[in-house]
């Protein structure tokens, strides 16, 4: 029997509102659960690479080209930093930059050097997806995904200790070369953000092994496609169940109760759906089965945080 695994965003992350009628009675007697919250946390309830790290960047990089295997591979991803007065923020970094090849073009030409005198290469198969090809067995530090330092101070962020000194280093050069570049002045005539810093995160080797117990996955985010492609299941963007289906930027609650929940109970009602489970990123999850609909003592959840 087929089973919908909803990936959603944190319960914070909706506007307060009164949750349909239907919905309410059914999350109100869920089997409800909490794990640790946070998007890592998160994506490793449903995929578990072997050896058991979490290499982005080879992952997407595998994705991207399919070159991945035997080197170690760290994302540089193009961003975007606001200095104040305790020092930067970042702002913004990768798609949400607006990137296409002519920023490609114009800037990884002077960026390369400044990493080959390293050993290292930079190249950007896509946009908005730098990548580092480091020698396999290259020592590094612990790097800070960039969704963890979004709209914080980066100072705060920055890798630490001697083996962090090299790369926060080569992230002062790099700031300084495109703060210099007269591409970025382009860049804002157009209304666009500058590209005035890289984020250095993701790194590793390519996993020998990914698994995980949904049959399809349904996303347009990258790293999800990656860890779906690695564990050789379905990845596309057909409204099928017996799925996982990444509804993360989803901001709507009426949206979330009506267009997505209502008609998934309505199959769970006609048999053609086993279980429903609703997977929020701050560790909230409610499983929903037809077996509940006896629980009928339990009172509706009069809202998605209570």
């Amino acid at each position: 029997m087929a089973t919908a695994t909803l990936l959603l965003p944190a319960r914070s992350r909706f506007p307060a509102g009164t949750l349909p009628v239907e919905v309410a009675r059914a999350l109100g007697r869920a089997d409800r659960d909490s794990a640790q919250d946070g998007e890592l946390a998160q994506l490793r309830r449903h995929f578990r690479p072997v050896p058991e790290a979490w290499p982005v960047a080879a992952l997407t990089r595998q994705l991207d080209v399919g070159d991945a295997d035997g080197a170690c591979w760290l994302r540089a991803d193009p961003a975007y930093v606001v200095p104040d007065m305790q020092g930067a923020r970042l702002m913004g970094y990768g798609e949400t930059l607006q990137l296409d090849t002519a920023d490609i073009a114009q800037l990884l030409p002077m960026l390369k050097p400044l990493f080959g005198d390293h050993g290292f290469i930079l190249d950007a198969p896509v946009a908005s997806r730098w990548y580092l090809r480091l020698p396999p067995g290259s020592p590094l530090p612990a790097f800070a995904p960039p969704d963890e330092v979004l709209g914080d101070d980066l100072f705060g962020h920055l890798p630490a200790g001697d083996l962090g000194r090299r790369w926060r280093s080569l992230l002062t050069e790099a700031q300084v070369l495109l703060h210099q570049h007269p591409w970025n002045r382009q860049r804002i005539a157009q209304g666009k953000p500058a590209i005035n810093s890289l984020w250095f995160w993701g790194a590793g080797l390519l996993p020998e092994a990914v698994t995980t117990p949904h049959v399809q996955v349904r996303s347009r985010d990258a790293l999800l496609q990656a860890l779906a492609k690695a564990a050789g299941v379905v990845a596309d963007d057909r409204e099928q169940v017996d799925a996982l289906v990444d509804l993360r930027q989803l901001r709507s609650l009426q949206q979330l109760g009506a267009d997505v929940i209502m008609p998934l109970l309505a199959a769970l009602a006609r048999g053609e759906l086993h279980t429903l489970v609703l997977d929020f990123q701050d560790g909230a999850q409610f499983r929903i089965d037809r077996r509940q609909r006896w629980r009928f003592w339990r009172k509706p959840l009069p809202a998605l945080g209570a």
